[in-house]
């Protein structure tokens, strides 16, 4: 499911970011005294009343003619498009100043949802300076200290009565799997191949892809199936089109929806350093994953060229240890009729249950293998062990010390499951927990 979306705006100088890292929990985007810190889009998660929500810190909006006040402007104007609900920022020390004006007319236009938020409103007996914003027409303004997180409440609550009364999805059978990796390695020219139609624009421009498009389809055997299709990510710092800098966070939500993620990769070009990263987003949020390489029919082979292609990815993404890779040419159809095949498989390993009998007997036969570690003269002893969760399989060790189990141990035990049951191209977690 995507969550709710809230963007910061105002004009520089007003402390957006330091309500940001309020919102956040924690210190993310950069605090200084001096107008234009911040000049990108910063992004986080956070949660509020049992919610979680995404939050975005956007650069400040000026009249003056500074340096980068255009792309900042920009940069702003999109978050405000994605957002759900808006946090005008305004400096109740100043008083309304003209760039106040300027972001409130932006705002209006906007036609979005809007809490008037008035920072640095430390003394409560300064609570009464804060009426001349209502002539910026953006509704009540709500007093807070973000320095001292006073008033975070009263904003979160306005703000959640405009979020969408659920972020539930409808509930549907079908396997959703959504293609990621750096632009222009050929998602979209996949979906197309898969579906046999122009059901995606194809451009050999980097970036085309902007959103995340959601394409459903049945196979052969009946099986249901939803595409989705996302904007390439690029490694952050580079210079690229303000609109494909947001399409990371679009990405982000598109992964958080599907069971399973194709990392698409272009055998052209070969691994980059950013196709690691990118596919971290997918290991992290516990998803299936498949390495996916397109573009295969362009290499020249001999026949020792898939092989070192392997080894270079099992190096590259030692922690997708678990992911199959398939090899693939939009272009010429080749494979690709596997790829549903493979992705209902992962679907089907993310959501495997074991029972806690025959987890046990693995786990006792791989104590019997290679005894457990021991720790300043303690040893480890494990005495149960239960699956707690699917999509990822997490499993819990119940043991007489928590630290003894290390991570190299940890990781034995996850290899002995991997072998006695079929887990290919899902994560598995394993969680130590002291028996009480």
């Amino acid at each position: 499911m995507a969550k709710p979306v809230i963007a910061i705006v105002g004009r520089p100088n007003v402390g957006k970011s330091t309500v940001f890292n309020r919102l956040a929990g924690e210190r993310i985007s950069i605090v200084e005294d001096i107008p234009g810190v911040t000049r990108d889009r910063i992004y986080a998660g956070s949660e509020w009343l049992g919610r979680e929500f995404a939050i975005i810190d956007t650069g400040g909006i000026d009249t003056v003619d500074l340096p980068f006040n255009e792309q900042i402007k920009t940069q702003a104007e999109v978050a405000i498009e994605e957002a759900d609900v808006v946090l005008a920022v305004v400096d109740g020390t100043y008083g309304v100043t003209d760039a106040d004006e300027y972001v409130a007319k932006i705002l209006q236009r906007s036609k979005k949802p809007v809490v008037l938020v008035v920072n640095k409103v430390d003394n409560p007996e300064r609570r009464n300076e804060i009426y001349e914003f209502y002539s910026l027409g953006l509704g009540d303004p709500i007093p807070v200290s973000a320095t001292h997180g006073i008033g975070f409440g009263d904003v979160l609550d306005e703000a959640f009565k405009h979020l969408p009364e659920s972020d539930e999805e409808e509930e549907d059978d079908s396997i959703k799997f959504a293609f990621i990796g750096r632009p222009n390695v050929g998602k979209s020219s996949l979906i197309n191949a898969l579906l046999g139609e122009e059901r995606v624009i194809v451009s050999s421009i980097e970036g085309t892809t902007r959103d995340a498009i959601d394409t459903d389809f049945v196979d052969e055997e009946g099986t249901k199936f939803k595409m989705i299709d996302t904007a390439g990510m690029r490694k952050r710092g580079k210079v690229y089109e303000n609109t494909e800098k947001y399409s990371v966070m679009r990405s982000m939500r598109a992964i958080e929806r599907a069971d399973v993620v194709l990392m698409v990769i272009d055998a052209e070009t070969g691994i980059r350093d950013q196709d690691r990263h990118v596919a971290g987003f997918a290991h992290e949020a516990g998803k299936g994953v498949i390495i996916c390489v397109n573009k295969w029919d362009a290499l020249e082979k001999d026949n020792d060229t898939m092989k070192d292609f392997e080894a270079e990815i099992r190096e590259t993404f030692k922690y997708l240890h678990y992911a199959p890779i398939i090899y693939v040419s939009a272009l010429t159809g080749q494979r690709l009729k596997q790829i549903p095949e493979i992705v209902k498989e992962v679907s089907f390993n993310q959501s495997l249950r074991i029972p806690s009998s025959v987890l046990n007997d693995v786990i006792m036969d791989a104590v019997a293998i290679n005894p457990t570690p021991t720790d300043k003269g303690k040893r480890l002893k494990i005495f149960y062990s239960t699956q707690v969760a699917i999509k990822p399989p997490t499993f819990v060790v119940f043991v007489n010390e928590e630290e003894l189990l290390h991570f190299s141990y940890a990781r034995f035990i996850e290899n002995q499951i991997r072998k006695a049951f079929t887990f290919e191209g899902t994560p598995i977690r394993v969680i130590a927990r002291k028996r009480k």
